[in-house]
């Protein structure tokens, strides 16, 4: 592989690694000014867990030979040593590396549904066993030669042209962790005094600043991966990228003005993530047009879907459910409608939709599953939520012995 590719490579696994601390920083600034150092914690705790897995054996993991694989052999190449002294190393290392940063962003997504009242150790025994039940298999499923990957030639052949299109995670990293966050919210219960407005985010230009740097990595996140395909639909990636998240944000602050009579930099903070979460499956299969639409459903959708935890009652504490669980699920199933030529309102028939559901659908069901039964050993053996009085005076001092914001004369 030519230099210029690799470097790409190299560049984009820098771009989504940066994410993890974006993600830090934008749910950072939601929570109490006294569960800051702990929210963003359980994103840097997951930032060196999951890449060391990932390495030892989540990488075997992700990859698969056959469609009825559940996941790789974990010991076949344990510790990448064959992979760190193959003749193609330079390029299967940074491939490797690449997809690792998938994983982290992925675990470290699920923390803002337990924000504020969460132990750290906990968390780190749930990061480390959902990535290795979850996250590895699933990776595998989609894009490592699995059953989701090779779900249209099982249900319609090879001559009908259809897959299940995931470019860059609307399923394995979206909706997986949208899943888990709705299953731990339930495991961990409500926060004291949960009701609207309880809680109001500490430090918004923090939030502001997250959600840039989640943009900014974004790119990474989709147009990435052509480093391994020449660049060939870079261009449509990128343009697609800036759209649909940029129509987003439209969207989502029309709903708010409307809905609470002003529209908020937290709200267009989250309209930007909710647009990045839709178009992360659809980047690279829907003409610019179609991406603007998709930016603008979801925005509108997902303002709308946060509110949906006051009105079933389970505490999401930063809206994981409601903005990456359904954006996920817009993403991946608008392109069974608008996906080019596959789509069934652009020239193509049900079964692109078919596959799209099929597929949200068994990623949803089995993530939620495997957390909710994770989650709930953990906090049945050695607790997963802090005490009452732990979660009133803040997590940080009790659980980090910091404090986010430590003033003096």
């Amino acid at each position: 592989m030519d230099t210029g590719s690799i470097a790409w490579g190299v560049t984009a696994t820098a771009l989504v690694l940066f994410m993890t601390p974006g993600v830090a920083f934008f749910y950072g600034g939601l929570v109490k000014a006294k569960s800051v150092v702990s929210m963003m914690m359980m994103s840097f705790g997951a930032l060196g867990l999951i890449s060391v897995l990932w390495i030892l054996y989540g990488s075997n993991m992700s990859a698969v030979g056959s469609p009825l694989e559940f996941a790789g052999n974990p010991f076949s190449d344990f510790g990448m040593t064959a992979l760190a002294s193959g003749e193609t190393a330079n390029t299967d290392l940074v491939g490797a590396t690449y997809g690792a940063t998938f994983a982290i962003i992925t675990i470290a997504l699920i923390s803002g549904a337990i924000a504020d009242r969460a132990k750290f150790g906990s968390w780190m025994i749930f990061a480390g066993l959902f990535a290795t039940i979850a996250y590895f298999p699933i990776a595998a499923w989609v894009w490592g030669g699995g059953w989701i990957m090779n779900l249209g030639t099982t249900l319609f052949g090879e001559d009908a042209g259809i897959g299940v299109i995931d470019y860059a995670g609307g399923t394995a990293v979206h909706i997986n962790a949208g899943a888990a966050a709705l299953a731990l919210a339930l495991v961990l219960g409500k926060r004291i005094g949960f009701q609207k407005g309880i809680t109001k985010p500490h430090n918004v230009p923090l939030t502001l600043l997250g959600a840039a740097i989640l943009w900014f990595g974004w790119f990474g996140f989709n147009a990435g991966a052509e480093w391994l395909n020449e660049l060939a639909n870079v261009g449509l990636i990128v343009v697609n990228t800036v759209g649909a998240t940029a129509a987003a944000i439209i969207g989502w602050i029309v709903v708010e003005k409307f809905k609470d009579g002003k529209a908020t930099s937290v709200g267009a903070a989250s309209g930007a993530v909710a647009g990045l979460v839709a178009i992360t499956p659809a980047c690279a299969n829907l003409t610019p047009g179609w991406a603007l639409l998709l930016g603008i459903v979801a925005g509108a959708v997902c303002a709308i879907a946060v509110e949906l935890k006051f009105k079933l009652g389970f505490d999401d504490s930063l809206d994981v459910v409601g903005i990456h669980l359904v954006g996920g699920l817009i993403g991946t199933l608008y392109l069974g409608f608008f996906a080019t030529e596959t789509g069934l309102f652009v020239g193509g028939g049900i079964e692109q939709l078919a596959v799209q559901a099929i597929a949200a659908f068994a990623v949803l069901i089995y993530s939620f599953i495997v957390a909710f039964v994770i989650g709930f050993a953990i906090e049945k053996t050695i607790g997963f939520r802090v005490k009452n009085e732990d979660e009133i005076a803040g997590v940080d001092t009790s659980v980090h012995g910091e404090e986010g914001y430590a003033l003096v004369d």
